[in-house]
């Protein structure tokens, strides 16, 4: 038996939530996706999340919302994160922040999917250690499910490469996001564990990483700053699709997938 995960990359301001809006049940149905997990730390206009998104992402059939290094932009978001348990923020924030980083829910068949959500440390804020709260985690969610994905939130390659390699065999699939354009080394690990190093984008990829070209090329060259606003133009949905083996936990397939206003690859 198999069940059949969607991941989406970072929700990228209005263009990016209203292409979920229009596509993702299609193609939820369509593909016969069993739970969806999206990252939505960029979803209120470039830079965190308000409850009234999460509401609407929710109500998009999007499973479980995982954050980033914005996940403290917008304080109304705050009193949610203690509520609402498919919100989730990077387990290893300090223990007394607003929130859980991982968490295990029920897909509609019944079957409990965990999702820990963690931060890289290079070339980020100060932050606890990644790998240990993994292994926190992963200790917590295997008492309830086998079926565990990661999303590592996180600016260099090689530490979301050194975490799929950490919980190879441990966990269904590590997926990073943070980085807005989408890799091309989805794999399989020899122990089971699918891998993709950066999910991609979900919103305008007519831009500079979702933000209007103009104004950032502006601040580069002038180094002034720029107020960044969201592009527009070239709207997609991108991330993987992870097929796995109920019985054992193991990922058997992960496919790249782009979502645009004509259709799908």
């Amino acid at each position: 038996m198999q069940i059949n995960i969607l991941a989406i990359g970072d929700i990228v301001g209005q263009p990016g939530r209203k292409i979920l809006e229009k596509k993702l049940r299609n193609f939820i149905k369509e593909q016969n996706i069993d739970f969806c997990i999206a990252n939505a730390e960029n979803a209120a206009g470039g830079s965190g999340i308000t409850v009234d998104i999460a509401k609407k992402l929710f109500s998009y059939d999007v499973n479980a919302i995982t954050m980033g290094d914005h996940v403290w932009k917008r304080k109304e978001i705050y009193d949610s994160l203690q509520s609402e348990q498919r919100l989730l923020r990077p387990a290893n924030y300090s223990p007394l922040a607003h929130g859980r980083g991982y968490v295990a829910i029920k897909t509609k068949g019944g079957h409990s999917i965990g999702i820990i959500n963690l931060l890289g440390r290079i070339f980020m804020k100060p932050a606890d250690c990644p790998f240990r709260a993994a292994d926190a985690a992963v200790k917590e969610l295997s008492k309830l499910t086998n079926i565990i994905i990661v999303d590592m939130h996180a600016e260099a390659t090689s530490e979301k490469i050194a975490m799929g390699w950490y919980l190879d065999g441990r966990v269904s699939a590590v997926v990073g996001t943070h980085t807005h354009v989408q890799t091309s080394d989805e794999k399989i690990l020899p122990k089971g564990t699918g891998y993709i190093t950066d999910l991609g984008m979900t919103g305008p990829h007519e831009s500079i990483l979702g933000r209007n070209i103009d104004c950032v090329l502006k601040s580069i060259v002038t180094q002034v700053p720029t107020r960044y606003d969201i592009a527009e133009k070239d709207i997609r949905i991108e991330g993987v699709a992870i097929t796995i083996n109920k019985e054992t936990g193991k990922a058997e397939k992960i496919k790249r997938i782009r979502i645009t206003e004509n259709g799908y690859d």
